[in-house]
């Protein structure tokens, strides 16, 4: 049986990867931010966590409009950086899972959700924004990163989201490795970054989906797209992400512990940061 240790959800953006980069951890613009994940860091290790699935979009690095798909993983002994236009960042390859990640795609085929799978991907930064503040760069966890369509439609839904979630949690609870796993997700919250709502932000409704997400995510599954849109503007349909992470602590958890909640909004995007370890 596999070890579901618990479940991450955190915003993802540019901002982060261009702040940690110039080392602005403790400037007071953003300090706030990085000591909040402090806590995640600790904890991943006293843990002993070894794997991370990694739910996530891809902005256009790894996949174009020609051919963008719905759901993508990455099965890879190694990945690589993606080059965001100015340069690739200074960090060594990220490790992947290729045993329990062609173990899950099996599975997630089974389920009948059909995978893109890529033997060679590049992690832009809706997964290394993020990355870098969980843990060591000499990067200790290894990653199986799968990608959701949340920028090209159609879109699959907050439901779509939630049942590939269950999904991967079904198959953590019944995999014979004994791999100590947690599920991350990464995207939002409210943020529009374009047309006559730019910069919109909703930090109530950001709250409150934290609220749902951990207390009744069932509510938010249910939920369409312009839902997540019309609180918390167009950008902010990368919330439903979460979802995905959240299904998958629903088929093995009995109790949830919360151990980080963090909330800021000082610029153009709700940054959300969201920890929950699996009680069972």
């Amino acid at each position: 049986m596999g070890h579901l240790i618990g479940a991450i959800g955190s915003s993802h953006a540019p901002s982060i990867s261009f702040a940690f980069d110039a080392k602005h951890q403790d400037r007071a613009e953003w300090k706030p931010f990085f000591d909040a994940y402090q806590p995640v860091h600790d904890w991943l290790k006293a843990q002993a966590v070894t794997t991370m699935i990694v739910i996530y979009n891809d902005h256009l690095n790894q996949f174009q409009f020609d051919a963008y798909p719905t759901f993508a993983m990455g099965i890879s002994q190694y990945m690589n950086i993606a080059d965001e236009g100015m340069g690739a960042r200074d960090f060594a390859k990220i490790p992947g899972a290729t045993t329990l990640g062609w173990d899950l795609a099996k599975s997630l085929l089974a389920d009948e959700f059909d995978m893109t799978i890529c033997q060679e991907m590049q992690l832009d930064h809706g997964v290394m924004s993020v990355l870098p503040l969980l843990m060591p760069s000499t990067w200790p966890i290894r990653i199986i990163p799968i990608h959701v369509n949340v920028l090209r439609e159609p879109l699959p839904t907050p439901h779509r989201c939630w049942a590939l979630g269950k999904s991967i949690g079904r198959f953590i609870k019944n995999t014979s490795s004994n791999e100590r796993i947690v599920v991350t997700a990464t995207g939002g919250l409210s943020h529009q970054i374009h047309g006559d709502n730019f910069g919109f932000v909703n930090p109530e409704w950001d709250n409150r989906f934290m609220d749902l997400i951990t207390h009744e995510p069932e509510v938010l599954a249910q939920a369409s797209h312009e839902d997540f849109i019309y609180r918390g503007g167009m950008e902010s349909v990368e919330m439903m992400l979460w979802l995905t992470m959240r299904g998958a602590l629903s088929e093995t958890t009995r109790s949830l512990k919360e151990v980080q909640r963090f909330y800021w909004a000082p610029m153009l995007t709700g940054y959300g940061l969201l920890a929950l370890e699996a009680e069972n």
